[in-house]
This record gives C-alpha cells, structure tokens and sequence, in this order.
C-alpha cells in the first residue's frame, strides 16, 4: 500500500519521507497519528505530553472557554450534593497552541481525576482540592499545577471562584517553576483503537442491526440535565445542559464530539460533604460506545491507578472506534436505569 501511495506521489511530483510513521509531501508539515484522536497533527507534538485540566460545571461558571478544542472530555458527578453536580476534565495534547488564549474556569480535582489524568501521562491541572487527593497523588506520582501560583484571574464579574484561567504563558511559567518536562516521561502508545484515519466505524455494520438507535443520549445528571443529540450532517453529537446548547465562549461553537463513551461505574462517597471516588479500577464493568447514531454495549477494564482503561465489546474483542474527538460519561451505576438512548 505505501509503496502505492508513494509512486502515486512522486507521480505528482510530489517527494515523501517515511520516518517513525510519518508522511510528508514536499512544502507541507510532517504529522504523525495522534495518540488521543487518531488524527493526523503536525510531529512537532509527537514527544509532547497532554494537560488534562479541571473546569468547573457550575451554571453560573458559564460559558466554558475552549472546552470545544479539548482532544478527550471526561464528565462525572464532583459531589453527591446539589443533586449530584458534575465537572469536567478536559484533556488536551496541543495545549500550546496560540488559539487557545484562554481555558477555564479551573476548579479543584477529585481522586478519580488524578486516576484518569495518570492514564495519558499529563499534567493535572486544578485549583487543589479534598485531602483524599493526598494518597492518589503520591502512588501515582502524577505532575500537577495548581492555583493561582501558575494560573491567572479574570475580571469578569463573578464570584472569584469563577474567575481562575489559563492564559498565554501560565504553563510555561509552570514547567520552570516545577521543573517538569514538557515531553512524555512514559511510554504510553494509542489512548483508543482507532479505526485507521479516513475510514468509519459504523456499528450496525460491525455488530448488526439490533445495535440500539443512539440519536439522543439523556445523561442522569441531575444538576445540569447533560444531554448529547446526534448530528448526521456533522456526524457529530452536540453537548446539551441546562437546557441550551453548550456554546464555547471562546469560539462561539457548540461542544460536540465523534465518539460518546459511557462508563458505568460505583463511587465511594468519603464523607457528608459529598466526597467520593469512582471506583474505576476493576475489571468487567458495563457501558455503551455510541458514534453515527447507534450505540453498543460495552465491557472496560482498568487493572491498575495509572493503568489505561479499555474497552471491549460482549465477545471479548476491544473496540474500535472512530477517530476525532471523545467525550467519557462516569456514570454512578445506581443511575443505569434513568441513562437514555433514543
């Protein structure tokens, strides 16, 4: 097949290198697949490890500010109080990026999110949090900034709880002031198995007709009534809550994602102020890939804290999915029941 492509190029006239799974046609920027979208993204990035930052999901936090450019959105319950209201953590490999001026707003982290953060080997980024972060923090040994030592404040009206972002230049501050590395410190390969780039997964043809129709997706949460309506046009699902369309303050652009993942999962609540952690590491839980309008249901597994999680379909194969952007629902499973397909 390379060699194909490769006569059809220089056909063209065209030049190509092939170098640790890149290709580049003479005049344009080498890429290589990128491990959390499966998308093609420049090879400057290749060694550059993820931020995976904590935004707040209040109401009155509103508008999030580039959560639309983030690679991977992770959505769970952040307290069992205010009818079990959620955050998000957004993970994001070309963090450097001079569009993206401002992310946020930064709130504090949960255990889960230091367990989840682990798996891409990226920088946690929060506003501290509970002392139950303490234990998660030491075994898994992940980096982290947090506060306004690295980040910067907005005037922006609201209460300064709301107020705390990502602007030009906090990271980088934060790398110095921490001393970390800017690159990979493990090996972490492919986040997903993607299917190959330019091709679609579509589940009726893998798994058969009686996949369930996925066009809405009705997430329990009850504070912000998260919702996910499918797309055909785009191919994607836009994200709903508070009953409006979740337009990017940056951007002006609906959230929307190729893939929805939901994990069912049980949570430890620590305390009555509605601490708790997800109980992610195990093995055999149930959950739903959903893409193009239809859904499968799923099994995944993480064996360890910083282990990645994966996910299978019912006959023990891992499942593929399609590449572009990922939005991951942890979804109490005392809550299976009130989770709706349509």
């Amino acid at each position: 097949m390379f060699k194909r492509l490769a006569s059809a190029a220089i056909a063209a006239g065209l030049t190509i290198s092939c170098m640790a799974g890149t290709v580049q046609a003479a005049g344009t920027t080498a890429t290589y697949t990128s491990e959390i979208t499966g998308e093609p993204i420049s090879t400057s990035l290749q060694t550059q490890r993820p931020i995976a930052v904590m935004i707040d999901n209040d109401e009155r936090s509103l508008p999030h500010y580039n959560v639309s450019s983030a690679d991977v959105v992770y959505e769970m319950v952040n307290s069992t109080l205010l009818n079990r209201i959620t955050r998000l953590m957004c993970v994001y490999k070309d963090w450097d990026n001079a569009s993206l001026a401002q992310i946020g707003n930064i709130r504090s982290a949960r255990p889960t999110n230091i367990l989840l953060a682990s798996e891409y080997n990226a920088v946690l980024c929060h506003d501290g949090g509970p002392f139950y972060n303490t234990p998660y923090f030491e075994s898994t040994a992940i980096d982290d900034f947090s506060g306004d030592a690295v980040f910067s404040r907005v005037s922006n009206g609201k209460a300064r709880e709301f107020t705390e972002y990502i602007l030009p230049g906090d990271l980088d501050k934060g790398f110095v002031k921490m001393g970390y590395s800017k690159n990979y410190t493990e090996n972490v390969g492919s986040h997903f198995n993607f299917a190959p780039y330019g091709t679609e997964v579509h589940l009726e043809n893998v798994y058969g007709a009686a996949c369930p129709v996925a066009n809405l997706v009705t997430l329990p949460f009850g504070h912000s009534n998260s919702m996910l309506a499918y797309d055909p046009t785009s191919g994607l699902y836009a994200y709903w809550e508070y009953g409006q369309p979740a337009v990017d303050g940056a951007n002006g652009q609906q959230i929307a994602f190729k893939n929805v993942i939901i994990q069912f999962c049980d949570f430890t609540q620590y305390d009555k102020n509605g601490y708790l952690i997800y109980n992610c590491v195990g093995q055999n839980k149930l959950g739903y890939y959903i893409t193009n309008g239809r859904a499968v249901p799923i099994y995944w597994n993480k064996l360890t804290e910083t282990g990645k999680t994966q996910y299978y379909d019912v006959n023990g194969n891992e499942i593929q999915i399609n590449t572009g952007k990922t939005y991951v629902a942890l979804v109490p499973d005392d809550s299976i029941a009130t989770t709706i397909l349509q």
